[in-house]
């Protein structure tokens, strides 16, 4: 496996001049949002953007998820994001018969998570919050998913996230480093999340990241490390067990399985890994090749893990794969430094402002 990731590198570092004409075009559009050319539209509610500078793999999802708890009732928030790698295109808003194909797999994992919860895809945010708010009145909140480097809309309070692993300050632009939008984008937000940190990061470690990072003055930087949930079994999910001691059969399509392999290496007697590609739709094929593998491990007691925005992926064999002992897990963010509180105040205070300066005080 060695070989390919070291030719994977210098593929990439052959594409350089690519990524200096993408960077070349990423900050002419960033001037003339700065310039006011282009317009960044407020709208009449609190707008929450979490997003990150990087494609992929910064742990945007349990983000989202965590917020969504963190903010409670569910019945008057929504969530809008792009619903990659859906099949379908424009507006679309999670019904009880939706799909995985029509709305993506982060959209209907929160979707079946927070069935009260209003749950929308669409390319073109501008467009998809004024239809939100059509479709659900009730909406006091929107939580913008994966949408910092989307301008025409102006959030109130803006969350990046960056991966420990590979932090903004240390990456260039695609297709050479992982750069979607330029490091200075950073400045925008107002909250920086360093994400999948180890559990025993040091506060000597944290600050010399803080240092690196350089945030403007008032911008908070905190550090979270990524846990897994205890796996429940697929078909019956109010029946969990740890996989201590346990052979498992990993199966995974996420940008970064990371965390999830580190676990399993130190839960797991042994396991074995098939990887899919990010948010990857599996085909009957797949199935067939997943039975094929769990049958070689000739162990009647293994399971078969996976994470749950896979799970949603999979629904759709789920009478092939009914006879399969199919574990579910996914990741969930913990603060470090018992900083959970601060990060908290900020975003109930930043929300409790944008509905101030809109609508004004609250009468008692």
């Amino acid at each position: 496996m060695l070989f390919p990731r070291i030719f994977l590198r210098s593929f990439r570092v052959l594409l350089f001049p690519v990524a200096v004409l993408y960077g070349v075009v990423i900050r002419f559009r960033n001037w003339l949002y700065d310039k006011k050319i282009l317009s960044s539209v407020p709208f009449g509610l609190p707008l929450i953007s979490v997003g990150n500078l990087a494609v992929g793999g910064t742990g945007k999802s349990p983000f989202i998820q965590y917020l969504v708890s963190s903010l409670g009732d569910p019945d008057s928030l929504a969530v809008l994001s792009r619903g990659y790698k859906r099949r379908s295109r424009g507006y679309r808003l999670a019904k009880p018969d939706s799909t995985v194909s029509e709305i993506g797999d982060e959209a209907m994992l929160l979707h079946q998570r927070f069935p009260t919860l209003t749950v929308a895809v669409g390319e073109k945010r501008l467009l998809a919050i004024p239809q939100i708010l059509q479709d659900r009145p009730n909406t006091r909140c929107i939580l913008l998913d994966d949408a910092h480097q989307h301008r025409s809309v102006q959030p109130g309070f803006l969350v990046l996230l960056t991966d420990y692993t590979n932090l903004f300050t240390r990456d260039y632009f695609l297709p050479t480093g992982d750069l979607r939008d330029e490091r200075r984008s950073y400045n925008r937000a107002d909250v920086i999340v360093v994400t999948k940190c180890p559990s025993q990061l040091s506060e000597s470690e944290a600050a010399s990241i803080k240092k690196e990072i350089q945030p403007k003055p008032g911008q908070e930087i905190f550090f979270t490390t990524m846990e897994m949930e205890l796996p429940s079994q697929w078909h019956s999910p109010q029946y969990s067990r740890s996989p201590e001691k346990q052979e498992v059969l990993l199966i995974t399509g996420i940008a970064n399985p990371a965390p999830l392999k580190e676990w399993m290496e130190r839960e797991a007697s042994s396991y074995q890994f098939m990887p899919f590609s990010d948010h990857h739709l599996f085909n009957i094929e797949d199935i067939r090749e997943i039975r094929d593998q769990y049958r070689r491990m000739n162990n009647p007691d293994a399971w078969i893990l996976t994470t749950a925005k896979d799970a949603v992926r999979l629904q759709s064999f789920a009478r092939e794969m009914q006879d399969l002992p199919v574990y579910v897990t996914d990741y969930k963010h913990r603060f470090l430094f018992d900083e959970e509180r601060t990060f908290q105040r900020l975003l109930h205070r930043s929300i409790q402002e944008q509905t101030t300066m809109l609508h004004g005080p609250e009468k008692q």
